[in-house]
């Protein structure tokens, strides 16, 4: 009996054990570090879908990360990722070439939206809420369809040191004699200033140059929207660029003239956009060829730079041209055909357009809003902006051939500062070709 009992008990106990264990198995996991579970009755873990968003934008890698975290956050399910790359026109090509595509991306060419390359966002609810203008300037001009949101209006100019000015009685110029004899009046009264400071290590700031100066003269002859046709169709008639005495001739002597002279930055080719920032902060750089993106990163350095900062239009580099000032859209989404989330990249979309986050965005940047229902106090300039969209041509960035990017161009400005082309106009007929070598590659039938 005594035998009996005690195999009854080692029974109960080892049964006992068994419904512990059994019961230990069906209770709901914990979730690991980073992975996100649905509290269903299942306990069967949400599907996570991983939107890639990739960007050449550096002023709003950080910013963006905040907004991305945001939405992260409210939206359990779908995680956005950001990819940030200084070359992303270059990197995108790969990047399609690949198959390694992102669903959403700042990266826009005219080639990719030929080829099909972005979703077509013409229906979306938000268009109602963006300016006009704006709206125009990112409407696709051979299919009159909308691929791209701009989130700001943003513009570019010459930015100058009021209190440098002030002392040397210096006004804002407007022809190209003008301007130089600021910069030499800078560099014989204050050595120890930089009359103009160029970032020339960074492909994409001698880009703009050409973009801003060089086509300047193109744009403001043709019009917006003529001119837009004539970059995006190679209108070589139109455009001219290998013409002696044309835009880009006329650009390269007038940069070889500062360089000459001793009117730019020593370093220039080895100068980086920090190298130009931190030098304009602290009041050692007359002048810089930048854009409202550049403000917001200034006044960090020095916010009271808010009261010796000056903006003013580009100089009229040509005889009989007009002074320009870059007023177009920027920072520019758009969402890939080739995501297998669309929908999820659309809620990505109408979150960040959000009045709230568009607010915080504008005065981030420092440049005003695309939206008409945001009210953001975006800086200092405002009054100044205006003052020069009134003072010089308005006009947009250049629709270039998808393998001629701005970071491509600079890097013909590279070429042109250490001394490859013998002649100004050598420059010219390189830029032409290589302008039309790209164009030919992305527009085969």
């Amino acid at each position: 009996m005594k035998r009996n009992l005690s195999l009854m008990i080692c029974m109960a106990m080892l049964l006992s054990i068994l419904a512990a264990c059994a019961q230990k198995e069906v209770s709901p996991a914990s979730s690991p570090v980073g992975t996100t579970t649905a509290p269903t009755a299942s306990s069967a873990p949400i599907e996570v879908v991983k939107l890639k968003f990739f960007t050449g934008k550096v002023e709003t890698v950080d910013l963006m990360n905040q907004l991305i975290d945001k939405f992260n956050k409210q939206n359990p399910g779908i995680v956005v990722e950001q990819e940030y790359q200084k070359d992303a026109a270059n990197v995108m090509k790969v990047k399609f070439a690949s198959g390694d595509v992102p669903d959403i991306t700042t990266v826009f060419s005219q080639e990719y939206i030929d080829q099909v390359k972005y979703l077509d966002l013409s229906t979306e609810p938000y268009w109602s809420r963006i300016l006009p203008a704006i709206k125009d300037l990112t409407t696709d001009i051979k299919t009159g369809k909308q691929f791209r949101v701009a989130t700001n209006v943003t513009m570019a100019g010459i930015f100058y040191n009021k209190k440098i000015f002030t002392d040397l009685g210096l006004k804002e110029a407007l022809t190209w004699n003008d301007f130089k004899a600021n910069l030499q009046t800078i560099k014989d009264k204050k050595p120890g200033v930089t009359p103009m400071f160029i970032a020339g290590k960074e492909n994409w700031t001698l880009g703009h140059l050409i973009e801003f100066l060089a086509h300047g003269v193109i744009k403001q002859k043709y019009g917006v929207n003529p001119s837009r046709q004539a970059f995006i169709n190679n209108e070589s008639d139109k455009l001219a660029f290998d013409a002696p005495g044309g835009s880009i001739d006329t650009f390269a002597a007038r940069l070889l003239e500062l360089k000459k002279d001793g009117l730019i930055n020593k370093d220039t080719l080895t100068a980086t956009y920090d190298n130009q920032k931190e030098d304009f902060a602290a009041g050692k750089v007359g002048v810089i060829s930048q854009g409202m993106w550049v403000l917001g990163d200034l006044l960090k350095m020095n916010p009271d730079l808010k009261d010796t900062i000056g903006f003013s239009p580009f100089p009229a580099i040509a005889d009989g041209t007009k002074p320009v000032t870059l007023s177009a859209e920027d920072s520019a989404y758009l969402i890939t055909t080739s995501s297998k989330h669309k929908e999820e990249a659309k809620k990505f979309l109408n979150f960040l357009f959000q009045p709230e986050n568009m607010k915080q965005y504008s005065e981030f940047l420092k440049s005003p809003s695309a939206f008409k229902d945001v009210t953001a106090d975006w800086g200092p300039l405002k009054d100044q902006a205006a003052a020069a969209l009134q003072t010089g041509v308005n006009i947009s960035f250049t629709d270039t051939p998808a393998g001629f990017s701005g970071d491509d161009a600079g890097r013909m400005v590279q070429d042109l500062l250490v001394g490859k082309y013998k002649t100004t106009l050598d420059f010219a007929k390189a830029y032409k070709e290589t302008w039309d070598k790209a164009w030919n590659a992305t527009n085969k039938k």
